[in-house]
């Protein structure tokens, strides 16, 4: 892995466990001379997680729309600092740079995120991990809501094994390093045969 796009909120949350959580992935993304790429701005775990990183040495890859300059308060001592003109081009740009995905705590914005990421995956748009760090035991309910889909068919198991979750950063790049992306048969993939 050379980079992993970082999805999280931009506030801190209502524990402080959620900005040390993310300074500690910052620091391990660095220890391990791998890109952080993520939104761009300077507030809540966005900014604790490209701060830390930053202290570390490592780079940091921002990808901002213009529209968001201003109100998400832009980054200013970035690596570099890449901005676009859509939510979807921020996607469609991390994507294009990362090599795997972690959803750290956020609101809608961060689970949409992951939630494209991740079926963009099971389509077979990408084979990169998407993993959630499970800090606080945040996202067990969409863990279990995921257990749900699988259980009512809504999902299949090699879907729901593409779901990593851990509770430390230590714990999910290693479950990344070790990843395997099921075979998916994709539109594409049937129109050529």
């Amino acid at each position: 892995m050379k980079s992993i796009a970082v999805f999280c909120g931009s506030s801190e949350g209502a524990s402080s466990i959620y900005k040390e959580s993310a300074v500690e992935l910052g620091h391990v993304l660095a220890e391990q001379q791998i890109t952080l790429i993520y939104g761009g701005a300077n507030v809540g775990l966005m900014g604790a997680v490209a701060d830390a990183v930053l202290e570390q040495g490592g780079l940091v890859i921002g990808v901002l729309p213009y529209f968001l300059q201003d109100r998400e308060i832009a980054h200013k001592g970035l690596t570099e600092l890449i901005k676009v003109d859509s939510m979807h081009e921020r996607k469609a740009k991390m994507t294009e740079l990362a090599d795997g995905f972690i959803a750290l705590p956020g609101g809608p914005g961060t689970m949409e995120e992951f939630f494209e990421i991740f079926t963009w995956g099971q389509l077979g748009l990408h084979r990169k991990p998407c993993g959630l760090l499970n800090i606080n035991r945040y996202f067990d309910p969409i863990v279990s809501m995921f257990d749900v889909m699988q259980r009512e068919q809504f999902m299949q198991p090699k879907y729901r094994s593409m779901v990593i979750t851990d509770d430390t950063p230590e714990g999910i790049l290693k479950q990344f390093s070790n990843y395997e992306a099921p075979s998916v048969k994709t539109y594409l993939n049937e129109q050529r045969t």
